[in-house]
This record gives structure tokens, C-alpha cells and sequence, in this order.
């Protein structure tokens, strides 16, 4: 078990990521890649990701073994920032560091083959591990981007409302089952037996698409604290099945999709729907009753424009990337 220890200090200094973290995504990918489970969800996404891969990933391989630690040099803080920013970041590495964390990948046993080869090299061997990344990258999280960022905001807008109604206390005790507020810790269910104590430093929540059963930390802690969580495990969406991860529809199925929403009355639906809204606000805002605001709700999940997160006996509505640039007249940021 996990248990992360606040002070006062670190209740009020809890803050949620604002994006989803793309390299967690591309590491944490790599495990469900090669875990037969989530067939439902990940199976679909499992066969285009692997039709693909052209391009080599065995040093990746090496380094994120199917069970246990991989090195926190993979997940840079930066990354939080965009996948630049945080490939930057990992090209930085000292090789003191790098040598560390491999050690601890091999748990005290001599280093396989390609991790001596890596820790006898140093950094000079970075540029191989940031090719890998980004031809793993661009084969198995970059086409399915859009819908990743639209989990994370409907995880946001979920976790937001509870830090309004309840502040930090009600914001922790509203997350996944698997992790547990029992102030002041915060337990999770965990692989080994730890202890975390933030000791002032605050704690980043950042939600994960592609992290399932578990959450996931950081093991230096000299670190900045980041506890990565299953973001969207309660779905209300009709897609959250085999359909949950699919890369950008053909221009032509979207505009065939986007043609249900013409009209002004899911102009203002959409509108209405702000930085999130239950179904009933959702028909008070827009003026319209509340069968009408479920039926105008779930034509815009089916075209993309809204993502539907179940909280509680309520179902919490959010504007997608897509939805966001249909709304301002622009392009789905990147």
C-alpha cells in the first residue's frame, strides 16, 4: 500500500495538472500495450497501435519492464508542459542519474544486455532513447491525442466540482476507489508497501488515460510529488466499450456527424455547457426541458463535441477539444 502523508500546508497547496502529461501517457501506453487485459477498452487500440510500429523499441523495452519500477527519468516534470518541453527536459539527464535509476530497474540483479549497454554509454546513448519515444509516440498516443485531452478535461471538470463544493478534503475523497482519503493520508492500493510525506511541498494530481488499476508515483523522493491516477473510470459515454480510444474520424464521417448538431437551439446547448454542467443545469441554462438537454447532450457525444463523466447519480457534461474549436470557429489545439 501507498500512503501519502499531508500537513496543512500541503491540503492547501493540491492542485490538478492542466493537460494530460503526454509523456506519462506514451510510458504508461506502453504497459497496456503489452497487457492482454482492458480488452474492451484497449484491445482495438492495441491492433492499430502495434500495425503501426515501424520503427525500433527495444531499448524502450528494456528500460519499462511489464511489472515494477522504470526509471523516473522517463516522466520529467516538464513534461506536464508538452511533449517538447518535456523531451528537452529528459535530454538533460546527468549521467549519474541515469546510472542510478538503471541500477534500480534490475532491483540489484546484474543489467540485461541493453541497460549495461545504455548505463556504459551514458547520455551519449539519449539520442536512441528519444528516437524511440517519438516513433512509439507517433504510432500509439499522437492519433488518438484529441480524445486523450477530452478524458483529462471531463476528469478535471469532476474533480473541480468537488474542490468547490468541499475544497481540498471533498476534492481527495472524491477520487477512483483505489485510492482512499482517510485524513491526513491518503492511501492507494500499491504494488509494495510505502510512505510518502510531502512535508510542505504540495501534491500534483495529474489524471492518466492510459494508467489503469493503480495509481502510479514517483520512487526518488527528492522529486517534485505526482500522483498519477485512472482518469475517467466512470464513463457514462456509450463509446467508454471497445470504441473508448479511436484515432480522429475521416474529415468526411465528421462533417456527416456535424451535421446533426445544425441548428441554434445546440448552438446554445453546447454554449451552455461552459466548463461543465450536469444535465439539469445544462436545461436550465439553455431553456430547454430535461429530456430535451439528454437527447441535444448525446447527439454532441456521438459527434465528438462532448464528453459525458458519471458522478455519483449525476452525469457531468464537458466541451471536448473539438467541441471548444467548433464553439471559437478554430482548429482542435495540439
Amino acid at each position: 500500500m501507498l500512503r501519502i502523508h499531508f500537513t496543512g500546508v500541503d491540503l492547501a497547496r493540491v492542485r490538478m495538472a492542466g493537460r494530460p502529461d503526454a509523456l506519462w501517457e506514451t510510458i504508461l501506453s506502453f504497459h497496456r500495450l503489452r497487457d492482454r487485459r482492458d480488452a474492451r477498452l484497449f484491445g482495438e487500440w492495441r491492433t492499430e497501435a502495434r500495425s503501426r510500429l515501424n520503427s525500433e523499441i527495444r531499448l524502450l523495452g528494456a528500460l519499462i519492464p511489464s511489472r515494477g519500477y522504470f526509471p523516473d527519468f522517463l516522466t520529467p516534470a516538464e513534461g506536464r508542459y508538452g511533449w517538447d518541453v518535456g523531451l528537452d527536459a529528459l535530454r538533460g539527464i546527468r549521467d549519474e542519474r541515469l546510472r542510478k535509476e538503471l541500477s534500480l530497474v534490475a532491483a540489484g540483479a546484474p543489467l540485461p544486455p541493453r541497460l549495461r549497454e545504455f548505463a556504459d554509454g551514458g547520455t551519449q546513448l539519449l539520442p536512441r532513447l528519444l528516437r524511440e519515444l517519438r516513433g512509439y509516440h507517433r504510432a500509439a498516443v499522437e492519433p488518438y491525442w484529441t480524445h486523450i485531452q477530452a478524458q483529462i478535461e471531463a476528469e478535471r471538470a469532476a474533480r473541480g466540482r468537488a474542490l468547490l463544493d468541499g475544497g481540498a478534503d471533498e476534492l481527495l475523497a472524491s477520487l477512483p476507489p483505489m485510492l482512499r482519503w482517510r485524513a491526513p493520508v491518503l492511501e492507494c492500493d500499491y504494488p509494495v508497501d510505502r510512505d510518502v510525506r510531502l512535508a510542505g511541498r504540495g501534491l500534483l494530481l495529474q489524471p492518466s488515460f492510459f494508467c489503469r488499476r493503480t495509481a502510479v508515483t514517483l520512487q526518488d523522493p527528492e522529486l517534485p510529488p505526482v500522483l498519477v491516477y485512472p482518469a475517467a473510470a466512470e464513463l457514462a459515454s456509450a463509446s467508454a466499450g471497445v470504441d473508448a480510444v479511436r484515432p480522429a474520424c475521416p474529415d468526411e464521417q465528421r462533417v456527416r456527424t456535424l451535421g446533426k448538431l445544425v441548428g441554434h437551439t445546440r448552438s446554445v446547448v453546447l454554449r451552455a455547457i461552459g466548463d461543465g454542467a450536469t444535465t439539469s443545469e445544462l436545461a436550465r441554462r439553455a431553456g430547454v426541458s430535461l429530456a430535451s438537454a439528454s437527447q441535444h447532450a448525446c447527439v454532441m457525444r456521438e459527434a465528438g463535441l462532448v464528453t459525458t463523466l458519471r458522478r455519483g447519480n449525476a452525469v457531468l457534461h464537458t466541451v471536448t477539444p473539438l467541441g471548444a474549436a467548433l464553439l471559437k470557429g478554430g482548429a482542435v489545439a495540439s
